[in-house]
């Protein structure tokens, strides 16, 4: 059974950073795993794709985190993770990692909130 962990939220400033994580367990980033991507939820808003990663290579980012939200992977740990930067208010949400595996369902995290607020 696949399960994503997420990890990495809380409050910040505006202007402020952090780093989200997502840990694998039953399937391999970048193997089983061939997609992958964040999303968030706003309040009262429907969910929203982030990012999404194909192929371990290409991502693709929102207009509205391009040039602010980076991903990255350590294969060693099964973790992907969303660097955020110069957070903006408008990015408060529940932030949820998603894995698309070969021949079998989407996988969902159980989500991580990022307030940005002063």
């Amino acid at each position: 059974q696949v399960q994503l962990v997420e990890s990495g939220g809380g409050l910040v400033q505006p202007g402020g950073s952090l780093r989200l994580s997502c840990a694998a367990s039953g399937a391999v980033f970048d193997r089983e795993i061939y997609a992958w991507g964040w999303y968030r939820q706003a309040l009262g808003k429907p969910r929203e794709q982030v990012c999404l990663t194909v192929s371990g290579d290409i991502t693709n980012y929102g207009d509205s985190v391009k040039g602010r939200f980076t991903v990255s992977r350590d294969h060693a740990k099964n973790t992907v993770y969303l660097q955020m930067d110069d957070l903006k208010p408008e990015d408060t949400a529940v932030y949820f990692c998603k894995a698309q595996i070969a021949a079998s369902n989407d996988v969902w995290g159980q989500g991580t909130q990022v307030t940005v607020s002063s």
